[in-house]
């Protein structure tokens, strides 16, 4: 692995046991600072952002044997950019990873695969990911994702398992699974992270986080992407809803021509009562039992907050629908494995691919004429369904699980997995998560639950393409009634 660079700045990393983690919650002064507190902290002098650089840097050497969520650091670029002062934006000097598969200047882009081993360090950060030096964050290095963020967990052959700091044999999930290892155990407060088919929202659900994929074209930088096949998005994983609210306001599209009126800074709870629907058979059927309760839990909590809570079943056929989507992701493997080829000057094999990425391209080969754009033409559809699912009914939002399980132990969903067997267990696994991606719709992942074993449970809300602020009021509100920032991983910094 290409990555740490500095030494033995810190000490070993504390190790629980899950059943005494989840005991009880730590001290109220235990709990580390959010981004927002630690900007406010280093405007008013009481650390510098040098300080701060230096403390994540420290937290990142003592944790990365054991969790394995850097893949290329950038310490000493981060220490100078800290020193030269000058840090403007909401959150100056606040130290931060953004996700190794988007370009940040002076760093190689290697997309979690072999493929990538030799990239060369990119010379310009995304429109996008610029966002992040302009609002005062401090890079420290590229977070670990699976190979071109194709599954839900951070297993990727290049450069080895990411590690859940709630329990390092299970899965910190996927894609942005290196951002939420790193934001749970305390190495940074928040991380940037993508989404896909879910990979902001399964992340932070296996690893207790907040986590909030955006609409379509709503970010800065996304304003092209109109299309279904536009399904991934940017945004963050974090350990407290105004965290992500403020830098969704310091990276949305504001321009003139912006698709969706700003959403600005959203502060505190909304007022208005919702009216919810209950969603627990997503595209592959019900969830498990532990996660069905979370979610039956999380219905009942909003009852008592006022919310009027009714159940619903999707409005289109589930199976179809994730049998298209696996073609729309395989047929981006297939284009993927030729510009690879291309590049290589030889076919995309074990070397450059992993099983799972080459099995997708082969399916996408083989895949009858005319497969994919009646799987798209019906992806459109499911679209409009979506629309007319909550206009039709008068839901505000939909409540779902994030996920068919707890997380899952390393290696059930790794990309070496043979690929017959891989599909069918995705199929079930991530059933409630890609049709907001289809839909262009936004949705959050909050975390509410803890399994009996201590691992984190996700519970998913989601509305209507451009309602992100009804999103953010409502988690204020869970977020007060139940806290959840001061639980404290077994493995921490």
């Amino acid at each position: 692995m290409d990555g740490i660079t500095r030494r033995g700045l810190a000490a070993a990393p504390l190790a629980l046991s899950a059943g005494q983690a989840l005991a009880k919650p730590p001290a109220r002064d235990a709990a580390w600072p959010d981004a927002t507190e630690t900007a406010r902290l280093i405007r008013r002098g009481e650390i510098t952002a040098v300080e701060a650089v230096e403390a994540a840097i420290r937290r990142a050497e003592a944790l990365q044997p054991t969790l394995n969520f850097i893949v290329n650091s950038d310490f000493d670029r981060a220490l100078d950019r800290a020193r030269a002062g000058g840090l403007g934006g909401p959150f100056a000097g606040v130290p931060f990873l953004v996700k190794d598969l988007d370009d940040y200047a002076g760093l190689p882009t290697r997309n979690g695969s072999q493929s990538g081993r030799f990239a060369p360090p990119a010379a310009a950060s995304t429109e996008y990911v610029a966002t992040f030096d302009r609002a005062g964050l401090v890079t420290i290095g590229k977070s670990a994702t699976p190979e071109y963020g194709f599954l839900p967990t951070t297993e990727p052959v290049a450069t080895g398992p990411t590690r859940n700091p709630w329990n390092p044999a299970h899965s910190a999930g996927g894609s942005s699974g290196g951002a939420a290892a790193a934001v749970a155990s305390g190495v940074v407060p928040m991380a940037h992270a993508s989404d896909g088919g879910g990979s902001i929202r399964i992340p932070a659900a296996s690893c207790g986080l907040f986590g909030l994929k955006p609409s379509r074209a709503r970010m800065t930088g996304a304003r092209g992407q109109t299309a279904i096949s536009d399904i991934s998005v940017d945004h963050c994983v974090s350990r407290s809803v105004r965290d992500s609210a403020a830098l969704f306001a310091a990276t949305e599209d504001r321009g003139p021509g912006a698709r969706y009126a700003p959403v600005g800074l959203v502060t505190r709870p909304g007022r208005r009562r919702l009216r919810v629907g209950l969603l627990m058979d997503g595209t592959s059927g019900p969830p498990e039992p532990e996660v069905a309760a979370a979610v039956q839990d999380a219905a009942k909590l909003l009852g008592d907050l006022g919310h009027r809570v009714e159940p619903t079943r999707l409005p289109f056929d589930g199976p179809q629908f994730i049998q298209d989507f696996l073609l729309l992701w395989a047929s981006g493997a297939a284009q993927l494995a030729q510009a690879i080829s291309a590049a290589a000057g030889r076919p995309a094999d074990s070397t450059l691919l992993e099983p799972f990425s080459l099995g997708m391209a082969e399916m996408a080969a083989k895949a009858a004429p005319g497969a994919l754009p009646a799987a798209i033409a019906r992806l459109e559809a499911n679209a409009v369904a979506y629309d007319a699912w909550l206009a039709s009914n008068q839901f505000d939002q939909i409540l779902s699980p994030v996920l068919s399980t707890p997380p899952p132990s390393l290696g059930e969903y790794a990309g070496t997995v043979p690929y017959d067997t891989l599909v069918a267990r995705l199929i079930r696994y991530v059933g409630f998560t890609p049709l907001h991606n289809v839909a262009g719709a936004p949705a959050m992942s909050v975390p509410l639950a803890w399994s009996a074993e201590g691992l984190p449970i996700g519970v998913q809300f989601a509305a209507r393409a451009g309602q992100e602020r009804s999103l953010f009021e409502l988690a204020y509100q869970l977020e007060a009634a139940r806290p959840w920032a001061r639980r404290i991983p077994p493995v921490h910094a």
